[in-house]
């Protein structure tokens, strides 16, 4: 008779172990990309829907001010002015004494 050898029969567990690390790394690469495209297409459309927006509200508010000016004149409320924000100053340091040194 013939021997078979143990290669010849077939696939082994250790073989099905090996197979599965890879798909396990395989399957986590899949998902680290999957996870970069999507955090890309996220960031392009917040960009093109922010390009849209505020045009719009910037309009919208240029609107809503010019529509309330004549109201605020015949209340006799003028439109707040922007402010300059207050100046904050800095303590200027103490000199510092230091002492004499010896010979």
């Amino acid at each position: 008779m013939k021997r078979t050898s143990r290669a010849a029969n077939g696939t082994t567990l250790r073989h099905l172990w090996l197979a599965s690390l890879g798909l396990a790394v395989m399957a986590r690469r899949e998902a680290l990309a999957a996870g970069v495209q999507v955090i890309g297409h996220a960031d392009a459309l917040q960009r093109r829907v922010r390009g849209q927006v505020e045009p719009r509200v910037v309009q919208f508010s240029a609107e809503v001010e010019a529509r309330l000016a004549p109201v605020l004149e015949k209340l006799g409320l003028k439109p707040a002015k922007a402010k300059r924000p207050q100046r904050v100053t800095r303590k200027v340091a103490k000199p510092v004494r230091r002492a004499a040194r010896k010979p």
